[in-house]
């Protein structure tokens, strides 16, 4: 198996200090004549690092000014009530979410395993855009039990929350049961819809969540954009 090139270990390193606030978003970057000295690389090689990070969207070039960092990655905890809008704004962000898909059609195998549910009964698809001061950070896809939430979609096209959703429907309170995380390549649609490079690093979750009776009540699907967010796990998830 080849080695990676070496500008993927400077552009790892790029990214690693901004992750760690070495550089906060808006901050310049040091000069190419610098980082090339720093690295013991000559500019192309730099060049190459700077511009993987440019199209994966965390720096941006400004023309006879240098590169700044356009964000860092934001933390995402992942514990027993992963709540979006409530996980971006203690990291300090913008949270936003955009529908893609509203529907309700019967669910798959899996959905219907997932779930507990017969292999022909309704369920309620939310699919949408999780967004980070304006930058996408994840493609997600919510299923639900229609026959229990008749008025999910009504609730979620007024306000794009799932817990505000699940709340007016008669659930105040749900947990996480279990997450999957696995490392996946983003293919051509997904990198359009996340606006990221084709190919580039995504962590893909596949959660359940349930009532206090243990009974589930969502099945999730999300695609992460890898350069954009941490996932970290918490002391009540280890």
């Amino acid at each position: 198996m080849g080695r990676s090139p070496l500008w993927t270990a400077i552009r790892d390193q790029i990214a690693a200090d901004i992750a760690r606030g070495h550089y906060g978003p808006g901050d310049r970057l040091p000069t190419e004549a610098h980082l090339s000295e720093r690295f013991g690389v000559n500019r192309h090689t730099l060049r190459r690092a700077l511009a993987d990070l440019a199209a994966s969207g965390m720096v941006h070039a400004r023309r006879g000014a240098g590169v700044f960092v356009r964000h860092r990655p934001t933390a995402y905890p992942l514990g027993r009530r992963v709540r979006f809008h409530q996980n971006l704004m203690a990291a300090g962000r913008v949270p936003d979410r955009r529908i893609l898909r509203l529907e309700t059609r019967a669910a798959d195998a899996r959905e219907a395993s997932a779930l507990a549910l017969a292999p022909d009964a309704q369920v309620h698809v939310f699919e949408g855009l999780s967004l980070a001061d304006g930058a996408p950070i994840a493609l997600f896809t919510s299923v639900f039990p229609a026959l229990r939430f008749p008025g999910l979609l009504d609730n979620l096209r007024a306000n794009p929350s799932v817990t505000a959703a699940l709340a007016a429907e008669g659930l105040p309170d749900y947990t996480r049961a279990s997450t999957e995380i696995t490392a996946k390549s983003a293919s051509p649609t997904l990198a359009a819809q996340l606006q990221i490079q084709t190919g580039a690093a995504l962590l893909r979750t596949v959660a359940i969540n349930v009532d206090g009776a243990s009974q589930p009540v969502e099945y999730g699907r999300t695609w992460f954009a890898g350069e954009r967010v941490a996932l970290t796990l918490g002391a009540e998830d280890s």
